[in-house]
C-alpha cells in the first residue's frame, strides 16, 4: 500500500497528521525541522520522536524524497538534473552557479498546456501537475542544495496553472518552520493567467517575472496562445494596482527573435506598454528547438535593444546564456528521456 509523503507538507498539514495519530502537538514542528532543516530521508532519523511514534508514523507515511535519475553537466558549471515523477514521467531542475550566487530553476508541471511556440515543454503537451512534494524534492534532493542562494519557478510548466501546490511549496521555502528563506530569494515566472496572477500577488511576497516576448497583442498571441484569454494590456492594468517599488521586484522576460521582435519599433512599443510600472526587462537569447523556425538575434542587436530601452528610463539587462552544450532549452532532456523510454 502506498504511503503519504511528509516532504512537501506545510506546518498546518503536519499538525493535522500528528493530531490524527494522537501524537503531541509539538511533534509537528519537530518533524518539520527534520524535513526542512536537517533534510533527513527516513523517519528513523527523526530521533527526538519516540520509537513508538516513529513506528506509528511509518505505518502510513514516509519522507518521500527521490534523488535525480539522470544529470548532464555543462562546461560552464551548469547542471541539469532529471527527476522521475510518477511511473514514467520526468521533470528537470537546473542548477546554475555564478560567482557568489547559485540558482535552481524548478519545474511545476509535467509538460504544459500553454503551447508557446518557442517552448520545448509546450511541445510535450500537458501530463500532470506536480505536487508540493515533487516541487520541494527538486530542492531537497539536489546534491548542491546547501550552496543554493536563489530559486526560480521557471522550469517546466506554468506555475499559475498549478497554483495551490506552488503556493504550498513557496510557504515551505519561506516559512520559519521550513527553509526560512526571504521571499526576495525566490522568483516565479509566468505567462500570466488572470485569476492565478492576482492570487499569487496577494498571497505571496516572492518576486514576479512575466513572460512578455512581444508588446503587440496580435504577435504575442501567435507566439503565446494564452494571450487570447488574458491579454498583456489587461495584465499590465492589473499590475498597476500593486506596489512593486519596495522589496518586491517585477520584471518582464523578453526573448529576442531575429527579424521578429528585435527592432526599435518594438522597443518603443515596450516603453509605451510598460509606462507607469515600476519594473525591469530581462532580454533573453533564444535556444533553438527542433521543428521551430525561429532564430535568436545576435548580441549586437540585443545590446542595441537594451541600450535604447535603458536610455529611455526602462532598466534592461541581458540574461547570461548558460548550459548551451547540455540541451539548453527547458524540456529537451525530459523529452529525450521520454522518447528513449517509449522506444524500449
Amino acid at each position: 500500500m502506498s504511503k503519504y509523503s511528509l516532504l512537501g507538507m506545510t506546518l498546518l498539514e503536519l499538525q493535522s497528521v500528528v493530531k490524527k495519530l494522537g501524537m503531541p502537538g509539538f511533534a509537528a514542528k519537530q518533524i518539520a525541522s527534520w524535513l526542512y532543516d536537517k533534510k533527513v530521508t527516513t523517519i528513523d532519523e527523526m530521533t527526538n520522536l519516540s520509537l513508538k511514534y516513529r513506528e506509528l508514523l511509518k505505518e502510513g507515511y514516509e519522507v518521500g524524497s527521490a534523488t535525480p535519475v539522470d544529470e548532464i553537466r555543462s562546461v560552464d558549471g551548469t547542471v541539469k538534473y532529471l527527476y522521475r515523477v510518477g511511473e514514467n514521467h520526468f521533470v528537470e531542475a537546473v542548477y546554475i552557479p555564478d560567482d557568489d550566487r547559485a540558482t535552481l530553476c524548478v519545474s511545476s508541471q509535467v509538460g504544459c498546456k500553454m503551447n508557446c511556440k518557442f517552448c520545448m515543454t509546450g511541445k510535450q503537451g500537458y501530463t500532470a501537475n506536480l505536487t508540493a512534494n515533487q516541487i520541494i524534492n527538486q530542492i531537497h534532493s539536489l546534491p548542491e542544495r546547501d550552496q543554493l542562494t536563489n530559486v526560480v519557478m521557471m522550469g517546466m510548466g506554468e506555475p499559475l496553472d498549478n497554483l495551490d501546490e506552488v503556493l504550498k511549496a513557496l510557504d515551505i521555502m519561506t516559512g520559519s518552520y521550513g527553509y526560512g528563506w526571504s521571499p526576495k530569494r525566490i522568483t516565479l515566472s509566468t505567462i500570466g493567467l488572470r485569476k492565478g496572477l492576482q492570487r499569487f500577488i496577494e498571497e505571496s511576497d516572492c518576486h514576479l517575472a512575466i513572460s512578455l516576448h512581444s508588446p503587440l497583442p496580435s504577435q504575442r498571441s501567435d507566439l503565446m496562445p494564452a494571450e487570447r484569454a488574458f491579454s498583456i494590456t489587461e495584465m499590465v492594468e492589473l499590475l498597476k494596482n500593486y506596489d512593486f517599488s519596495k522589496q518586491r521586484r517585477l520584471s518582464f522576460e523578453y526573448i529576442v527573435f531575429k527579424g521578429l521582435n528585435d527592432s526599435q519599433v518594438y522597443a518603443k512599443e515596450l516603453l509605451k506598454l510598460l509606462r507607469g510600472l515600476d519594473c525591469r526587462i530581462n532580454l533573453i537569447r533564444f535556444h533553438a528547438i527542433p521543428g521551430v523556425n525561429l532564430e535568436g538575434a545576435d548580441m549586437e542587436t540585443m545590446n542595441r535593444f537594451r541600450d535604447y530601452l535603458t536610455s529611455h528610463g526602462l532598466f534592461t539587462t541581458i540574461r547570461a546564456s548558460r548550459g548551451e552544450d547540455i540541451f539548453a532549452a527547458c524540456g529537451m532532456l525530459s523529452t529525450a528521456k521520454q522518447e528513449e523510454l517509449n522506444k524500449n
